[in-house]
């Protein structure tokens, strides 16, 4: 239903030159968010119950309205797709794009694989949101259409020109979400655009949803995330959180907790943990780390555990000009992600394929 054509009080305004725009609330069908908490009915859009994100840190508190990991999926057959962002704040950092920090991206599906169609681009004017508009071929296609990966998106609007078809995406393949824990690496700092995370690298490989529950400096396993993330229907959980565990002691500490709390809720759920991949910027302590993951691995394959998985981070940016990986020596840039994504994707692969 086009609500504007009842009640004009609901039409957009729109500095787009494109005359004939049709906009449409991605909450409403045939439009479908991926890797977002209650889309239709919470206010804002956001990553996690707001009880949970009080009740974990204050950081938790503050970065779960970051959409990191929103997506929309829709088919149609439009000229063109812009966009009305309404943001609360448009983030801002010194070692990550803007567009990676308050932009969107669009992909399109072309057979098996998904193809980048364009960005829709801040434009530093308002502080509180803007509008864009991507050109397409006029074919029919499914897209996926990115969320921000360090801004909050109060209200989204798509538009499409007047007559076109829209109907809804195809359903991924990997139904059940992977779900991701972690840090600020985790939630995308520092990909060029969001598309470029490391689980957005996955999922259009594997053609898998997610959530991400990447954040930043605040990832650190406290009880009340750990037991909202057990309950979550999922195919397969990734512990990503050694970056923010504050030293070794506090990760042997809460990683039991964690795991203990996953396998107690669901017995055959396939767990992955990871250790930090900027292994090199201090050894000793990276190693005392690590150790304590690989133990914890250990035991529970000691136990029996036959869906307890293993990753060392040390080898996530493997391969020449391992050095050009990060922005900063610790968080990755596009080539950094997809490195990450290739040796995690493949493990998930050889997972969902059981």
């Amino acid at each position: 239903m086009d609500i504007a054509k009842i009640d004009p009080n609901f039409k957009l305004k729109s500095s787009l030159s494109e005359p004939n725009i049709q906009w449409f609330d991605v909450r409403q069908e045939p439009f479908r968010v991926y890797g977002l908490y209650n889309y239709k009915e919470e206010p804002v859009f956001c990553r996690l119950p707001k009880d949970v994100a009080d009740a974990t840190n204050a950081g938790v508190a503050e970065l779960h309205y970051h959409t990191a990991g929103g997506r929309v999926r829709f088919k149609t057959n439009s000229r063109y797709i812009a966009l009305q962002a309404d943001m609360p704040s448009i983030g801002r950092m010194a070692h990550m794009t803007h567009l990676g920090s308050a932009g969107f991206d669009l992909y399109r599906d072309l057979g098996q694989t998904s193809v980048f169609t364009g960005s829709f681009m801040p434009n530093g004017t308002n502080p509180h949101g803007y509008e864009a508009i991507v050109y397409t071929d006029g074919a029919l296609h499914d897209y996926v259409l990115n969320f921000p990966l360090y801004s909050g998106v109060n209200n989204l609007y798509i538009g499409l020109e007047e007559g076109s078809v829209l109907c809804e995406g195809e359903r991924y393949r990997t139904e059940k979400p992977i779900v991701y824990y972690g840090s600020s690496i985790t939630q995308g700092g520092c990909a060029s655009r969001p598309g470029n995370s490391y689980q957005g690298f996955i999922s259009r490989k594997l053609d898998c949803d997610y959530i991400n529950l990447g954040f930043s400096g605040s990832g650190r396993a406290e009880k009340p995330i750990v037991d909202y993330m057990s309950g979550l229907d999922m195919s397969v959980f990734v512990s990503d959180y050694d970056y923010n565990a504050p030293d070794a002691e506090y990760l042997a500490q809460t990683l039991p907790g964690l795991y203990e709390t996953l396998r107690a809720k669901q017995p055959e759920l396939p767990i992955i943990l990871i250790s930090k991949p900027d292994f090199e910027r201090n050894i000793p302590n990276s190693i005392k780390r690590r150790q304590v993951i690989f133990s914890q691995y250990a035991k529970a394959l000691d136990a029996g555990d036959q869906n307890i998985y293993y990753i060392d981070g040390a080898g996530l940016f493997r391969g020449d000009c391992r050095d050009a990986c990060t922005v900063d020596g610790c968080h990755p840039n596009d080539l950094g992600f997809y490195r990450m994504a290739d040796v995690i994707g493949t493990v998930l692969e050889r997972i969902l394929q059981k």
